[in-house]
């Protein structure tokens, strides 16, 4: 069996502890959000948490690199991948963060072959929501025209967001909330194309492949068609065959005496 690229082997090894690290990171930004009166010592923990995640993956991207056969065609094809590690250096911004941590483990995650489609846009949906609140959250509630002021609020604006309905309910009233909103926005109607995409695709196989099974079984009876008429013509020679023996063999048995 061919032996696989050492930059696979990484890649496959790495992808469950990448995800627990990516999880890690979604505790130690919500609960800062979530629990606002938490003490600094909690608030400073979950800071060091999200830098030590950001390190793991930029430290991942630097393995691949140093792995990869071709390094200036890895670079030009995973130069969102250099974008999500160099983007929190340039500002320390916690969203910054958010969104370098996600683009990174969107990457790694389509790179997986063992996640299908459908559980990799689930898990978009339900990331997507979950940050986009907690994001919103963060930048709108001591907003003074800010009308998002709880995690109930935050969740109910990114369900109308994601999904374009805009009730108007809840809107945010920042410039950095309003980045936000377009970025959700966008992030939605992307995840309904490729649901869309997808459930297209399932149908187009689904008959393509109904369609094939009938195929065979019409090639199938046109072939029993042809034995059973190449069957018929030689027991019809057969047939002919023997009758005449029978017409040539009368005579012999009139002349007996």
């Amino acid at each position: 069996m061919k032996e696989q690229p050492a930059q696979v082997r990484w890649e496959r090894r790495t992808q469950t502890p990448l995800l627990g690290f990516a999880l890690l990171f979604a505790v130690a930004y919500a609960v800062p959000i979530v629990v606002p009166d938490a003490s600094d010592a909690v608030h400073r923990a979950c800071t060091h948490v999200e830098w030590v995640v950001w390190g793991a993956f930029a430290l991942d991207y630097v393995v691949r690199l140093a792995l990869a056969g071709d390094r200036r065609h890895f670079v030009r094809t995973h130069w969102l991948d250099l974008a999500a590690v160099v983007l929190p250096l340039v500002q320390p911004l916690r969203l910054l963060r958010l969104v370098a941590t996600l683009m990174l483990v969107g990457r790694r995650a389509r790179m997986a072959p063992q996640i299908r489609l459908t559980t990799y846009v689930a898990g978009a949906v339900v990331g997507l929501l979950m940050f986009g609140s907690l994001a919103v959250l963060s930048v709108e509630r001591d907003a003074p025209d800010g009308n998002i002021k709880n995690l109930g609020d935050a969740v109910w604006w990114s369900f109308t967001t994601m999904t374009t309905v805009g009730y108007g309910d809840h809107s945010p009233t920042t410039g950095l909330g309003r980045v936000l909103a377009v970025g959700l926005m966008l992030s939605g109607i992307a995840l309904l194309g490729v649901v869309t995409a997808n459930i297209a695709a399932w149908f187009i196989s689904r008959f393509e492949r109904d369609d094939q099974v009938e195929r065979l079984q019409l090639a199938a009876l046109q072939e029993l068609q042809a034995e059973v008429r190449a069957l018929r013509a030689e027991v019809a020679r057969l047939g002919g065959g023997t009758a005449g023996m029978d017409e040539g063999a009368a005579p012999e048995v009139s002349r007996l005496p």
